[in-house]
């Protein structure tokens, strides 16, 4: 290693005056800097508590392309007049502290190495790294307040000083993949909420069982529930201290004047007893809260398919239980674990993407995975690259890939060999696909008490018909995820740097600073099976694919791992060669 690349990563250069940058001034590709070029602007000093940190690695994000999409009305920016007050988006990083305010010296030192935690709160509002922050798209940043004392704390997470840039840049969309074999959901009904039971005249027989003993909600809210239930949940009331309310009968029920009376935010449980009609359940879905639970506990499959709001699935945490039994706990009780079931069955829909990878890559890794793992995709370039790369990691573990592309095979026929494959259905799907229409097919597919996953970005307000009877009569679990926790990251984080998954496995191509503006066209054309990284202090060096090293950087693609696999090594030797 040259005494420069040493240098580099203690943290030793000089700071220079001015720096380039990737300002956005408003929607379109057209606004992402001046001429398709970055602008120059300083590199500011950092205040008596500030940071100075140098940008050695940023990953292109989907999510990079909304704000571009979207300008100053993107969510996350608050209606922000970008052409007088431009971002700097890019929120996977990898970073290097080389200029330490002096309120913070012995805390901090020059050479430190962090990644960032990019949902920074603050007094609540989230002033996301690479939205309202400045970010990852240029090649210093300063780190004030915000990302150092927000509501969480400091969201710098430090890194091993012998983990590569790029693959730390990665541990952040990896922990939103990690995320969702992390997050488990309440087996109880929400303590302090508000929760609705939807009865009739007929359905008699139910009982309240283990939710009788709490957590405890504050209000329950009661329609046309049968009296030997209704004074179950008096009595259990009473224990709670929760306040009891009657609506009128299902005959003259108003679930929008219910829900602005008792839960104008929405509920946090609702469960429904019997097979009520198809549109009463599309009512009480759509008064659903955040993170809540509609259980469904019936013996009889629904008359139709229920029209439901699947981004809110995704980005609301809306969860749909169910059983066939007459016992309201056993839908919570009886909730699985996200994780994949060992030796089970797994489809990743939308498999071969460049998230889809990862989530194909935990199901080929992971310890307890899957026996056979199904991966679908309409592109055979990223499938055979999956083949490639992945389907030997799978075999290693004694597991079975299927590689399927549906537009080849034909709906049918893919159908058909997709029960061939699990006759008794899936034990697990995630779907990457923002179709809502692919999305609702997914879910007769999963066998018993099985799980269907969204991890797809589907926006709120994409609703499909889904056939939500297998929630109650197999305990199929219908949730999604979206975005990671800051707990998530350090997960991932030590998973990179323990060896228990490879995040430069997902770089697909790299480049310097200015190429920027043709990484994100790129990503937007989805024309990479795979990450692109950058590496803000290179300058002079176009978007590569890493197919394309052997021909332009032999040297470099000589230090590729099996199957073209990015590596600490060739960025090393890309960091000597351009640095």
């Amino acid at each position: 290693m040259s005494d420069t690349l040493g240098q580099y990563q203690r943290g030793e250069t000089t700071i220079p005056t001015t720096q380039a940058a990737w300002h956005v001034y408003g929607a379109g590709m057209e606004n992402v800097g001046r001429e398709g070029k970055p602008v120059e602007i300083p590199v500011n000093r950092p205040g008596p508590e500030q940071l100075l940190a140098r940008v050695d690695a940023a990953g292109i994000c989907f999510s990079d392309i909304k704000i571009i999409k979207q300008g100053g009305d993107h969510p996350r920016l608050y209606g922000r007049d970008l052409a007088n007050d431009p971002i700097v988006p890019g929120h996977e990083v990898a970073l290097t502290i080389v200029e330490v305010g002096e309120q913070l010296a012995g805390q901090y030192h020059v050479g430190d190495r962090f990644v960032v935690q990019a949902d920074i709160y603050v007094n609540g509002k989230n002033l996301a790294f690479g939205y309202m922050l400045p970010g990852a798209f240029e090649q210093y940043v300063v780190l004030g307040e915000e990302a150092l004392r927000g509501d969480d704390g400091a969201y710098l997470i430090p890194m091993q000083d012998e983990t590569g840039y790029a693959e730390a840049a990665l541990a952040e969309p990896w922990a939103c993949v990690v995320c969702a074999y992390r997050t488990d959901f309440r087996r109880t009904l929400k303590e302090g909420g508000v929760t609705w039971i939807v009865g009739g005249a007929d359905r008699t027989g139910y009982t309240l069982g283990a939710l009788s003993e709490g957590p405890a909600p504050a209000r329950v809210v009661l329609t046309e529930v049968a009296l030997e239930l209704a004074a179950e949940i008096t009595a259990a009331a009473e224990k709670w201290g929760a306040t009891m309310v009657a609506t009128p009968p299902l005959a003259e029920l108003n679930v929008t004047t219910v829900q602005a009376q008792e839960s104008p935010e929405g509920f946090d449980d609702i469960i429904v007893l019997g097979p009520q009609p198809p549109e009463l359940i599309e009512a009480l879905a759509a008064a659903l809260g955040r993170e809540s639970v509609l259980s469904l506990m019936t013996d009889q499959p629904l008359a139709r398919p229920v029209e439901i709001d699947l981004g809110r699935v995704h980005y609301d945490y809306t969860r749909y239980y169910g059983h066939a039994t007459p016992d309201l706990a056993a839908a919570y009780r009886e909730t699985r674990a996200p994780n994949f079931t060992p030796g089970g069955t797994a489809w990743i829909m939308g498999g071969a993407g460049p998230m889809g990878q990862m989530h194909t890559q935990i199901a080929a890794q992971a310890s307890e995975g899957p026996g056979t793992i199904v991966v679908s995709d309409l592109d055979d370039d990223r499938l055979e690259l999956v083949r490639e790369r992945l389907e030997p990691v799978a075999q290693a573990r004694g597991r079975r890939m299927i590689l399927l592309n549906p537009k080849a095979l034909g709906q049918e026929a893919f159908e058909a060999r997709l029960r061939e494959i699990a006759p008794e259905g899936f034990d697990d799907i995630h779907v990457l696909v923002p179709v809502p229409a692919l999305i609702a097919s997914a879910v007769p597919f999963a066998g018993k008490n099985g799980l269907v996953e969204i991890f797809a970005g589907i926006p709120r307000g994409s609703v499909a018909a889904t056939d939500l009877s297998p929630v109650a009569l197999h305990g199929v679990r219908f949730q999604g995820t979206s975005g990671s926790a800051i707990e998530d990251l350090r997960t991932t984080l030590h998973m990179t740097e323990a060896g228990e998954i490879d995040t430069n496995a997902s770089v697909a191509g790299i480049g310097g600073i200015e190429a920027v503006h043709e990484g994100l066209e790129t990503v937007l054309a989805m024309g990479l099976p795979g990450k692109i990284v950058i590496y803000p202090q290179i300058n002079g060096l176009p978007l590569t694919p890493l197919t394309e090293l052997a021909e332009k950087m032999p040297a470099i693609a000589a230090l590729l791992g099996p199957g073209g696999i990015w590596t600490r090594k060739a960025e090393k030797a890309l960091l000597e060669r351009y640095l």
